[in-house]
């Protein structure tokens, strides 16, 4: 089958924000305890940290990490987590059955952020707290000094600020599994009132409000507009969260449901537009997605499982593992935040290490790199700039997601430098090599500088402690650019490719 595809220099969409390919940590099952820290392992440092995941997340270039959570944090008193380590009490985690230790903290984490070279966006208590413990947390965190909070954290070993620059106004509080469920208007009232008290602190901070736990609610999207009815002119972003996953086994119709997603952020982009025109606003709110991710292949038996243990510590919970096949999707919803740059300006894949991740870990042994890992890894090193308008045409299919479903998936990104381009381009067919051409209008002298394909028979392959490299990227050999300027070749079925080019500057 043959697909084709035009870029041009001066068709635009918008700046690809670099933390559209963050992260996510949360205080469950063996995401921080085992998985970043580790105290004790062979390979920790001094801080409890292990390095062959900082070593890991760092190759990663992650521009930014939602911390502590997730369902977590709606019971979570961050002040049990400051302060000497022994002298921190142990609680119970109500939204996943665990006893939480309080062995990590916000300044254990603001240590470990700065290890891994990125971005700390902390999530705080709206569930249970409200607004004075809101900017207690804040003054800790972000004040130098002559308060009671910022002295406290000065007094625990921090003199320096952590100078926290974003901040999530809670999670999923539309669920009513939430640890302080609100309604809309409820949440909507309590979301602006802490971020207009945030701006009076410091107006440049970012608040992120929070929309639907996901596109099924029965609120949604009504949520999404009563929650920016009453706090437009104060937050910056609404957060998205969704999972996806192959139930039915059916692979066209799971590459489909990125389609899904696209969805989502069009239409929480007319609520936003909506509400902006209702206010006669100049201010523009973006999409955070927060949460993102492949989840099913053992979801229902976790389900049951930590519904009936006995408050178990840092228990082995969620820790999916991927193939081929969840490669190639999560390839494909990356696409989506490319294409849909101009709305979605943060996203994080949930969560980073063991709990739906790309890293997974042994207790006490070594790490290693799902499938997943790789397309965020050359999204996040490459894929910064500016996304280029992808014109295509080609083979379609139906199934039961939609109708008419491109087999050719592909994004591109302009870097800052004017003189390189990174494209992600997938061929979702089954069966069937693709004959793909893609006409590069305005970039002269374009010359293949890198090539990287995912592809292989069986989409079920996946890496494990025993095989950490069976399913990772290796060089591409397919693609061209012809004498007139266009990238020819072919791409096999079943295949992910990341092509770096680089071109004459304008």
């Amino acid at each position: 089958m043959r697909a084709k595809a035009t870029l041009n220099r001066e068709f635009t969409i918008s700046t690809v924000d670099k933390r559209v390919y963050g992260s996510f940590l949360e205080h469950m099952g063996r995401a921080v305890y085992t998985g970043i820290y580790e105290p004790g392992h062979e390979k920790a440092d001094s801080n409890g940290f292990r390095t062959d995941v900082l070593d890991m997340v760092r190759d990663l270039d992650m521009p930014i990490v939602r911390y502590p959570g997730g369902n977590f944090v709606s019971a979570y008193h961050w002040e049990d987590g400051i302060g000497p380590r022994d002298q921190r009490p142990t609680r119970l985690d109500l939204a996943w059955r665990t006893r939480e230790t309080n062995q990590m903290g916000v300044n254990e984490f603001a240590d470990w952020s700065k290890l891994a070279n990125t971005e700390m966006m902390l999530a705080m208590n709206l569930g249970s707290r409200g607004l004075n413990d809101a900017r207690n947390f804040l003054e800790y965190c972000n004040h130098p000094s002559g308060t009671y909070w910022s002295d406290l954290r000065v007094k625990h070993g921090y003199k320096d600020p952590h100078n926290v620059r974003i901040w999530c106004l809670g999670n999923e509080i539309d669920g009513p599994w939430q640890v302080g469920h609100k309604t809309a208007a409820e949440y909507g009232h309590l979301a602006n009132e802490v971020s207009k008290a945030f701006k009076y602190f410091d107006k440049t901070l970012e608040t992120v409000v929070c929309g639907s736990s996901n596109d099924k609610m029965k609120t949604y999207p009504e949520w999404e507009a009563t929650v920016l009815d009453a706090s437009y002119d104060s937050v910056d972003y609404i957060s998205l969260h969704k999972y996806f996953g192959n139930e039915e086994n059916d692979t066209l119709n799971y590459y489909a449901k990125a389609i899904d997603l696209d969805r989502y952020i069009v239409t929480i982009g007319g609520v936003i537009d909506y509400i902006k025109t209702k206010k006669r606003s100049k201010r523009d709110v973006k999409i955070c997605f927060d949460e993102w991710n492949v989840w099913y292949h053992d979801r229902k038996e976790d389900d049951q499982r930590y519904k009936n243990w006995d408050w178990p510590e840092a228990p082995p919970l969620l820790e999916e593992l991927y193939n081929l096949e969840d490669a190639i999707f999560v390839a494909s919803l990356i696409n989506v935040f490319i294409r849909r740059s101009d709305r979605v300006k943060i996203a994080c894949m949930a969560q980073l290490v063991n709990v739906i991740a790309p890293i997974l870990t042994k207790a006490g042994g070594p790490a290693w790199r799902q499938s997943i890992y790789y397309p965020l890894q050359y999204a996040s090193k490459y894929g910064r700039g500016t996304a280029l308008t992808v014109s295509a045409s080609g083979p379609t299919y139906d199934c039961d997601v939609a109708q008419d479903v491109p087999y050719l998936d592909l994004s591109a990104v302009l870097q800052d430098d004017g003189k390189t381009i990174a494209l992600f381009a997938i061929n979702r067919s089954l069966d069937e090599v693709m004959d793909l051409s893609v006409d590069l209008q305005g970039f002269k002298g374009a010359t293949i500088l890198q090539h990287r394909t995912m592809v292989g028979d069986d989409l079920k392959a996946r890496n494990s402690v025993e095989d950490q490299t069976r399913i990772v990227p290796k060089a591409g050999s397919s693609l061209s650019v012809t004498d007139t300027g266009t990238l020819s070749g072919s791409l096999p079925p079943k295949s992910y490719h990341f092509v770096l080019l680089s071109v004459a500057s304008a």
